[in-house]
């Protein structure tokens, strides 16, 4: 998620590229270090979840530290239209980060499923549903940005280890264990596991998101803006 302006350029094979492979890489984490925890975890749900935050924290760090200086690292719809907001990304390009976003989430949720030996193409079962769990992803993805852009603002270096730990803290203090990112929730509305959403409840997840994200675009302007 470093700083990058992206325009339709001989560039965006590769960065499309990068988008879709770290977006696959990520949901097959979520979804596979969720079905080994929950097998391992005897039915102890806190340990399941325990299991499951530090495979998705490690693996983001790893992500945005390599593909970040490609295509930014965004592996995110509610990421990628702040940076277009904030014109730090092309309107045009964008399309083509959210489809890799999507494409990649549901390539990496089939592939969990392949290697833990369940079925590749499922329907989530898992009730999320409620103003809590709404308000939870909009809270959760309001601090997944505001983490981003604050580093990025301050401390650029340290945006991969920020963004692992706003991610490790949203699984245990959001009720919703902190989806934060629309693409992978249409993946995990595809896998009938430990980090499962039932479609139904999926867009309110994907509403609440986008809202959460846009509130701390805004606020984010106010606070972290350039003297003059």
């Amino acid at each position: 998620m470093t700083k990058l302006t992206t325009k339709l350029t001989g560039e965006m094979p590769r960065r499309i590229a990068a988008e879709a492979l770290g977006s696959a890489l990520l949901a097959g984490c979520v979804i596979g270090s969720g079905i080994l925890a929950s097998r391992m975890a005897q039915g102890n749900d806190a340990v399941a979840l325990l299991g499951n935050t530090a495979a998705t924290a490690a693996m983001l760090f790893v992500l945005i530290v390599s593909l970040g200086p490609i295509s930014g690292a965004h592996f995110n719809p509610a990421v990628t239209l702040v940076m277009v907001l904030r014109r730090e990304m092309s309107f045009a390009a964008a399309p083509f980060y959210v489809v890799a976003q999507i494409a990649g989430c549901v390539l990496g949720a089939w592939l969990a499923h392949a290697m833990f030996e369940v079925p590749v193409l499922q329907v989530a079962t898992t009730v999320r549903a409620g103003p809590a769990q709404a308000l939870s992803e909009g809270v959760a993805t309001f601090a997944l940005v505001f983490a981003i852009l604050g580093a990025v603002r301050w401390r650029p270096d340290a945006v991969p280890a920020t963004v692992a730990l706003v991610i490790t803290a949203g699984y245990w203090w959001t009720a919703s264990t902190s989806f934060a990112n629309p693409a992978i929730t249409i993946a995990r509305a595809m896998s009938d596991t430990f980090a499962g959403v039932r479609p139904q409840d999926a867009p309110m997840f994907i509403g609440a998101q986008f809202a959460g994200a846009l509130i701390a675009a805004g606020l984010c302007g106010v606070l972290f803006r350039k003297e003059a």
